[in-house]
């Protein structure tokens, strides 16, 4: 039975997904309308275009899946719903993480200053790379969702589905099993972005912070915009990084079913996993000019005709 903190927890959830949905309209807009025209994208376009509308999918999935949750749960069940959503929600999940993951491999690669072959190499042949990247990203998150809609399947008999001794003793090793190959599954669609993202956060954060303090040496005391910016960049990456590695832990504690249905700590996990893909928006917004000014010139659209409809 749902409790009324967790009633509370899922509807934070969704609200926290709405204002995610609106934040990733901007940077999806933003991002789409500087290669409206153009023959070739640019890379960093690219990684954002794809990253906001797989987040902009995925919270509007979170929000269905919520809503079924509170008020439709017995058709929940439902075999073909819930292989569906199940699916759905695990192939836009591991997307949304290896986009990410991306996103902070092109910072690392365009921002940092190493001097290792392998690292200019990179750097070199990244506008090159990205479609390759992406493509890639989205077949390993198909191929690791693809399971889940036979789980899906074995839950929906283990849930709605009455029988004898026998074979419930047969179909509780079969989930076992089934559940063992999905463990592997998942750390391998999982892991892999987590690594990419930690590894190159923290090679960019080493490279902004080193070049910062060679700034600060080299200083005359007055206010110098150039360290300004780093120190905001190392803010930024810092945040970004923040909310990936909480959002991947929220991720993992209800993929693999660590808490009861609707008990305190999964309806936690749940308000945490969606406001990450939010704060991580916002970070993103608050870190771009060309992000930041979209929704200025929206904003002067409104008083504009607000100012010409009240004359």
């Amino acid at each position: 039975m749902m409790t009324s903190f967790a009633l509370l927890c899922l509807s934070i959830a969704i609200m926290e997904s709405l204002a995610g949905i609106l934040g990733n309209g901007i940077i999806l807009a933003a991002s789409s309308s500087s290669c409206i025209g153009s023959k070739t994208w640019p890379p960093y376009d690219m990684i954002m275009i794809a990253l906001s509308s797989s987040k902009i999918s995925l919270q509007c999935w979170i929000i269905l899946d919520l809503l079924l949750t509170i008020f439709c749960e017995p058709s929940y069940f439902e075999e073909n719903i819930f292989g569906f959503l199940k699916t759905g929600y695990m192939f836009l999940n591991y997307s949304s993480l290896w986009f990410g993951a991306w996103l902070s491999v092109f910072y690392c690669i365009k921002v940092a200053s190493f001097t290792q072959p392998f690292f200019i190499w990179l750097k070199l042949r990244i506008a090159r790379l990205v479609p390759w990247m992406l493509l890639t990203s989205w077949l390993c998150s198909f191929t690791a969702a693809i399971p889940f809609a036979w789980n899906a399947y074995s839950v929906h008999e283990n849930i709605t589905a009455t029988s004898s001794m026998t074979n419930s003793s047969a179909r509780t090793a079969t989930r076992k099993g089934s559940l063992g190959l999905l463990i592997l599954i998942c750390n391998a669609g999982i892991g892999m972005p987590l690594i990419m993202s930690v590894v190159s956060s923290i090679l960019l954060i080493w490279s902004l912070w080193i070049h910062t303090r060679q700034m600060q040496n080299n200083a005359s005391g007055f206010r110098d915009p150039s360290l300004e910016a780093h120190m905001k960049a190392i803010k930024s990456v810092c945040s970004l990084l923040i909310f990936y590695v909480a959002y991947f832990i929220a991720f993992t504690f209800l993929l693999y079913n660590l808490f009861l249905r609707f008990s305190t700590p999964k309806s936690i996990c749940i308000a945490v996993m969606a406001a990450c893909p939010t704060g991580h928006s916002i970070v993103l917004i608050w870190s771009n000019p060309k992000f930041r000014e979209l929704p200025a010139r929206i904003w002067h659209h409104i008083n504009c005709s607000v100012r010409i409809t009240t004359m």
